[in-house]
């Protein structure tokens, strides 16, 4: 009789008892969609690094899209979902949650953050049923963890309409998407505001950024704004500066740590389940010390993060959430994301590197989720800052 194995779970404190019986349903139903239906064509796409538009009619189909937001179509359900789908999908491909993450987060979440009802009316409607697609512009080719104070990308008014100049840089879903989110600073006034850029406005240009060892799927682009005219009614209406921005950006850094544990956790399945099977003096890997040490190790630190990213959602659901918590958990989660992905190709050995056994594509999407969304060094000051009171940014 076969010898009777504990099943695959990764959630050693069963922190999902802490979902009501509807959340825990909506789990498992992106679950088998991502393991069924999405995960055998990932490798396909990765490997090509082009983007498989067949499957957001699947992933619509979901209506997770917008969860958060109330009203427009939105399933308004609380933060703490919002984290743990993103974490399932991200348990298969880091490059489709980072997908969703810029149009359900960084674009849906500008306009219904900063935008005025006529902006939420005309396009949350259409990105929540992805019918829209949207991009967030906001790092620069030389301005990356420096946006805060030196946007070059400029806006210059000229009666009811804004002419744009300057670049953007890894810009998501940008060499397809309808409508991109641009963050230019105004001559006039020097600050930073949002603009909604249409697909196919005239003096906008998008250049696939190729050779990308990364969330290859994605496709990030390089935007080339030449005297762009954006019309006044295409203006973030309640954008005035970066500290609105930063609202965004606060929202969404939380599920940038929850992408994380979803990418550690895929590796460590994965490995387990690789060492179960791969058989070595005549017997499972998995029996042997060493291999189960690495093992324990991948736990710890993912049952870690996955408690530090439910409190982070319960602090944002409470409305407590502070720039500070959500770096934290963003420093913290991706750094030990490195060393779980690392440790999972170590116990696969040679074959760790293969496509076909899906955590060499982990390896490599951790090292993108490491330094999106704030660098480890910024995200440290800012959480320097806070607990020690002092500056230290230059």
């Amino acid at each position: 009789m076969p010898m009777q194995l504990p099943p695959i779970e990764a959630d050693f404190y069963h922190l999902d008892h802490l979902l009501t019986p509807e959340q825990c349903q909506l789990q498992r139903k992106v679950r088998a969609l991502m393991e069924n239906e999405i995960k055998p064509l990932i490798n396909r796409y990765w490997l090509k690094g082009e983007f498989p538009h067949e499957i957001i009619p699947r992933l619509a189909s979901l209506n997770i899209c917008g969860v958060t937001y109330e009203g427009y179509g939105c399933p308004h359900l609380p933060f703490i979902m919002e984290g743990v789908l993103t974490m399932e999908i991200a348990r298969v491909d880091a490059s489709i949650a980072t997908f969703f993450g810029v149009q359900s987060g960084l674009a849906m979440g500008s306009i219904y953050l900063l935008g005025s009802e006529a902006q939420k009316q005309e396009w949350l409607p259409r990105m929540q049923s992805f019918n829209a697609i949207g991009a967030f512009g906001l790092t620069e080719p030389e301005v990356g963890s420096g946006a805060a104070g030196g946007l070059t990308t400029t806006a210059r008014r000229q009666g009811d309409t804004w002419v744009l100049n300057g670049q953007k840089k890894w810009i998501g879903n940008a060499t397809f998407a309808d409508v991109t989110v641009i963050w230019a600073r105004d001559l006039e006034d020097n600050q930073v505001k949002g603009f909604l850029v249409r697909k196919n406005a005239p003096g906008f240009d998008v250049e696939k950024i190729e050779d990308k060892m990364a969330l290859r799927i994605v496709q990030n682009g390089l935007i080339t704004l030449r005297d762009c005219a954006v019309p006044e009614s295409d203006r973030l209406q309640n954008a005035n500066n970066f500290k609105d921005t930063g609202k965004v950006l606060r929202m969404t850094r939380a599920g940038v740590a929850w992408e994380a544990v979803g990418c550690a956790r895929g590796a460590y399945e994965n490995a387990l389940a690789y060492t179960r099977k791969r058989q070595q003096f005549g017997k499972p890997i998995a029996a042997f010390q060493l291999i189960q040490n690495h093992l324990v190790e991948m736990l710890s630190n993912l049952t870690a993060m996955q408690t530090m990213v439910f409190r982070l959602s319960q602090l944002q659901d409470d409305g407590k959430l502070t720039d500070e918590h959500a770096s934290l958990a963003k420093v913290f989660c991706t750094l030990r994301t490195r060393d779980i992905v690392s440790r999972a190709r170590e116990v696969m050995g040679g074959n760790g590197i293969l496509l076909q056994y899906d955590v060499a594509r982990f390896v490599a999407d951790a090292e993108a989720i490491y330094s999106y969304e704030g660098t480890k060094e910024i995200n440290s000051l800012i959480v320097g800052r806070a607990i020690t009171g002092f500056s230290a940014f230059v």
